[in-house]
């Protein structure tokens, strides 16, 4: 048996007035999802643990069966991984966006939403100016990059810019964690080498703002109505140490990721998936669908295991754009499931399919939440449930029920 986890990031949401109380999900045309649903059985998954908040890198790698209070290690680390940056002793790495700043606010997380080679111009001009032996700009993909810190301290409070929507900056800005701003902690963070979360926390506040001056009189942001004028690093960590899912679930051989994001492609790398590239994924509406769903249908002829992800639902319900969310649904429900369902139905050997979001993104409050998120499993010859269409509502009476955490990969890994 093969197995396929197709991920709509965000693409779980709440019930909006607009759509006559119905949610994204049950409003958008999705016949390959909703058939799905009737012909397997369907459940929620909740994919946050306690004491996390409900970030991507943390559903994710629960979604995959990780146990995220051994593996967590922040967001930075597994962006460096992805863009094939290899931590040294010592390091701490934090995804660094490049936003939006107006009126005293943050305005979007996403700088106006940068090309990779835009991103890539103003992070070079950044680490020339800023960068030293301690500090390293590293470019990533669009607004998504990377800020290493030789020597910095995790335990530090920092603000997800996509979950600050039009708060103000200032208030958000980095501070120690509660009980890491002691003079026993500070002793202890010296004798490991490392900076006290205080000093770090100061050191990383400083490199926003002497960035607000670079950035603002850049070139690039001449005539822009939003202007990439602000870093935002977020998401500390150091390396990790994750098992590869190969070691986990004895049956999976040979696993590849599918992504335009470098956190999800970084999950990859550690977990022991091989990273494939789609030209022209982009991790917004505008991706290469069609490419990502052949590059799946061409790994499951070799591998045992594809994590097929797409951005494009996330980044519209972080941007508050209902139209825009519907459109990324219906994309993922005509141009991923149905081809990659009508092209491995009559295969010899079956293929499991998985369909969830990681987290619900409700476009009417633009930030994650954490609650259960709906999901389908499917493969030929399974025994159906009662349940007719795919939401957030009617996957509430699956048959799989309310599963928690690493019991989604358990329960999926196990269909043989």
């Amino acid at each position: 048996m093969k197995h396929i986890i197709i991920l709509g990031d965000g693409m779980a949401d709440h019930p909006v007035e607009r759509l006559g109380g119905q949610t994204p999900l049950q409003y958008a045309d999705t016949p390959y999802m909703d058939m799905l649903a009737r012909k397997g059985r369907t459940g929620r998954l909740m994919t946050i643990p306690t004491g996390f908040a409900p970030g991507s890198e943390v559903a994710n790698s629960a979604i995959l069966g990780y146990d995220l209070n051994k593996v967590y290690e922040g967001r930075g680390p597994l962006e460096a991984a992805s863009i094939g940056y290899e931590m040294q002793p010592g390091d701490m790495a934090m995804r660094c966006n490049i936003i939006t700043l107006a009126d005293g606010r943050i305005k979007n997380h996403h700088g106006g939403h940068l090309t990779t080679e835009q991103g890539d111009t103003l992070i070079k001009y950044l680490d020339s100016r800023l960068g030293n032996d301690r500090i390293k700009f590293i470019t990533g993909t669009q607004y998504r990059h990377l800020l290493i810190i030789r020597g910095g301290n995790k335990h530090i409070e920092c603000a997800p810019p996509h979950d600050h929507p039009d708060e103000q900056w200032r208030q958000l800005m980095v501070r120690p964690e509660k009980g890491y701003d002691t003079d026993g902690v500070d002793a202890a963070a010296a004798a490991d080498g490392r900076l006290t979360a205080k000093a770090t926390a100061e050191l990383i506040n400083k490199l926003i703002l002497e960035s607000q001056e670079l950035l603002e009189s850049h070139p690039f942001n001449k005539g822009r109505a939003d202007r990439a004028n602000s870093i935002w690093p977020w998401s500390p960590g150091y390396r990790p140490s994750m098992k590869p899912l190969c070691e986990m679930f004895p049956n999976m051989g040979k696993g590849s990721v599918i992504s335009a994001v470098d956190l999800i492609r970084g999950i990859g790398h550690y977990a022991g998936l091989r990273n494939i590239s789609v030209d022209g994924a982009t991790g917004l509406a505008n991706t290469n669908y069609e490419g990502k769903a052949r590059a799946a249908i061409d790994a499951l002829k070799t591998d045992d295991f594809v994590f097929l992800h797409l951005e494009a639902s996330d980044e519209a319900g972080h941007d508050g754009d209902l139209e825009l969310k519907l459109k990324t649904i219906e994309y993922l429900d005509h141009r991923i499931v149905e081809p990659i369902y009508n092209e491995t139905k009559a295969w010899q050997e079956p293929v499991c399919m998985a369909i969830l979001p990681d987290h619900p993104t409700p476009v009417e409050i633009r930030t994650h939440v954490d609650e259960p998120v709906p999901f389908i499993i499917y493969h030929r010859g399974i025994s159906p449930d009662t349940v007719e269409t795919y939401s957030e509502l009617s996957c509430v009476n699956g048959a799989y029920g309310l599963l928690r955490l690493d019991e989604f990969m358990k329960t999926f890994m196990a269909i043989e």
